[in-house]
């Protein structure tokens, strides 16, 4: 029998967009951080926020609403948000799906031409 060799590679916390503290605070359960439960609190009822959700983004993380949904995205396809609020997460992935499915039929339609 062969011996499979497994390196634990941690991930860059710069990459993420999470901070030292953020991944100090998340467990090796993979329990959320502060912010992710933040994050799907904010998802949950961002619609009562006054003005545009971008902005309100920009004010609560600091973060630019590209990098927002970035972060929202790997949060939704994380275990740990899913059994923190499933039913939240599973209408995100669901949405986030439907619009894949529309792009991806905008570009084949165009293609069609």
């Amino acid at each position: 029998m062969s011996e499979i060799l497994v390196q634990e590679v941690q991930p860059d916390p710069e990459a993420s967009g999470t901070t030292a503290a953020e991944q100090a605070a998340t467990s090796a359960e993979g329990d959320l951080t502060d912010r992710d439960r933040e994050i799907l609190a904010f998802e949950r009822q961002w619609w009562k926020y006054a003005g545009a959700k971008e902005q309100a983004v920009r004010e609560l993380f600091g973060l630019s609403a590209t990098r927002y949904y970035q972060v929202l995205n790997a949060l939704i396809d994380s275990p740990a948000a899913l059994a923190h609020d499933p039913m939240l997460v599973k209408r995100l992935r669901r949405m986030r799906s439907t619009r894949q499915r529309a792009r991806s039929a905008r570009r084949l339609s165009d293609g069609q031409g």
